[in-house]
């Protein structure tokens, strides 16, 4: 219950603090939020968008490893590396390219131990809200003991840059993990 109570806490001080920048997406757990859901499931998808707020939007790396790298995270996507630290190594490099890079939750899926979202991710502030830029993105992640452990993913690039971009980088497999 306290692991609830903290986690829910954590997030309401990073949305406040957030909500200070006008340049920050800020994910809003409260709105996505499903009336079904159990109190583990809220705690569950209340780690996992800390988590992505953290990683993806703020783009807090530091934060990320001091309070996700905890956990073995076993990567599905065969681009990206094992561990929460090889994700982080992976986005410190995009996100010096496209500094803007954002992803915008548009649904919240959780059943049990996995969390899914679907997402709207972009490059630049223009395209933020264009569901023609960008990619479109589900994300799956499982979760064991309040940790992160595996995660899935699946990227419709909208716009011929992102095809393009997604061509280039779909032939570097970085990790021997099978997508299903």
């Amino acid at each position: 219950m306290w692991k609830i109570i903290a986690t829910t806490l954590l997030i309401l001080v990073s949305t406040t603090t957030l909500a200070k920048d006008a340049d920050k997406l800020v994910i809003d757990l409260q709105s996505l939020q499903k009336p079904g859901w159990t109190e583990q499931e809220l705690a569950n998808a209340t780690l996992i968008t800390d988590f992505v707020q953290n990683l993806m939007n703020n783009h807090n790396f530091d934060y990320v490893l001091k309070n996700y790298n905890d956990s073995a995270y076993v990567q599905h996507n065969r681009n990206l590396p094992d561990k929460i630290s090889g994700l982080v190594g992976f986005l410190k490099e995009f996100v010096e390219d496209y500094p803007d890079y954002t992803y915008d939750v548009k649904h919240i899926y959780v059943d049990g131990d996995y969390v899914i979202f679907h997402s709207h991710a972009t490059l630049k502030k223009e395209d933020r809200g264009n569901d023609k830029k960008g990619m479109n993105i589900i994300d799956t992640w499982r979760l064991e003991d309040g940790r992160i452990v595996e995660h899935w993913d699946s990227i419709q690039a909208l716009d011929t840059f992102m095809r393009f971009y997604s061509l280039l980088s779909g032939g570097n497999i970085q990790n021997a993990n099978g997508v299903f």
